[in-house]
């Protein structure tokens, strides 16, 4: 198996496999480099004789398979892409994987074969995984965990020739989340309305990413940390007048991040920054933050939050309640800061 930036060198250096397998809960690598073969493996002439994308609902495995025993028309290689491949109906079965292995271990050399399988991963403990990773480019795309997105993020703006202000790394990771998809059309759609490559920081993206400077989840969460209950209060009402854009379940998400965090910080022993920065994996920069909400929020009370958080959790979701998120989040915020 290959990492994604790896698979991308050996094809922009013209260099492809005869069958890439690419699977996993992440769909962006997934379409990362199944668009990029549909886009450069062929030239644009050749792309109506040679390219063929099908979908796995309505193929079987042995239609796959013709299509990709073809040979290629005034061309030197053709592509066979299987978009939603985790719906071939006898893949993981035994004649279909069968099958497909028998390709495999004798592919045709001028066609480039792509399963895009998302949202689940091939079993690799079976023979069908072993035998794709043996004849073929398996990619695994794994969510990443929310530890995991700065440096996406950092890495991101860099490919791109910009730097971000570690503030404004954490502003893109809580609102947006790890869906990497969103995460890069964001922020392509606000690096376009810059020819320089400026720094972004935390303004830019409240004005591109239609993030409200005084109003948003980030705010609300910083109020709630310093105990500043008039400035909460009027976020949450800016909330309850615009639910279709303040939706709770987010809102309740960023919360439960930070007070689990907050219970680290209870429970470490050296509160020095540069340790709690290393064992949050959260820059430096936030941890004033967590150090003036650890004394407003004790141990005890910290604790009593995190069930509070489940509780609301579960009111958006219909259990033993039916209040709009607007007065489920009032309700949470009151009794977090009371």
């Amino acid at each position: 198996m290959k990492e994604a930036s790896q698979v991308l060198k050996q094809m922009k250096a013209g260099q492809y496999a005869p069958c890439y397998f690419l699977h996993g809960e992440e769909p962006y690598y997934i379409d990362l480099i199944a668009d990029y073969i549909e886009e450069h493996a062929l030239d644009e002439a050749a792309r109506g004789f040679n390219q063929v994308v099908l979908y796995g609902k309505d193929v079987k495995m042995s239609d796959v398979l013709n299509n990709a025993k073809r040979y290629p028309m005034m061309s030197d290689r053709q592509v066979v892409i299987v978009k939603e491949a985790q719906n071939i109906p006898d893949l993981n079965k035994e004649v279909g994987d069968k099958q497909l292995v028998q390709y495999l271990e004798n592919p045709l050399p001028s066609t480039i074969l792509v399963f895009c399988h998302k949202h689940k991963k091939l079993d690799q403990r079976k023979a069908l995984a072993k035998a794709i990773d043996k004849h073929a480019m398996l990619l695994t795309s794994n969510k990443l965990y929310d530890n995991q997105l700065p440096d996406w993020i950092k890495a991101y703006f860099a490919q791109k020739e910009f730097k971000i202000t570690d503030k404004g790394v954490f502003m893109l990771s809580e609102y947006i989340g790890n869906n990497l998809q969103r995460l890069a059309n964001e922020i392509d759609k606000m690096l376009i309305n810059f020819k320089e490559k400026v720094q972004i920081d935390d303004h830019i993206i409240q004005k591109f990413v239609g993030i409200s400077k005084e109003y948003n989840s980030f705010e609300l969460q910083k109020a709630v940390a310093m105990r500043e209950i008039t400035k909460a209060n009027k976020i949450l009402i800016y909330f309850e007048a615009d639910p279709k854009n303040n939706p709770a379940i987010p809102i309740i998400s960023l919360f439960y991040g930070f007070f689990s965090k907050l219970l680290v910080v209870h429970c470490t022993a050296d509160k020095s920054e540069n340790n709690l920065a290393s064992v949050l994996k959260v820059n430096r920069f936030f941890i004033k933050d967590y150090l003036i909400a650890a004394r407003h929020y004790p141990l005890q009370k910290v604790l009593g939050i995190v069930r509070d958080l489940r509780h609301a959790d579960l009111q958006t979701k219909g259990v033993n309640a039916s209040l709009s998120d607007g007065e489920i989040l009032k309700e949470l915020v009151f009794k977090i800061m009371h």
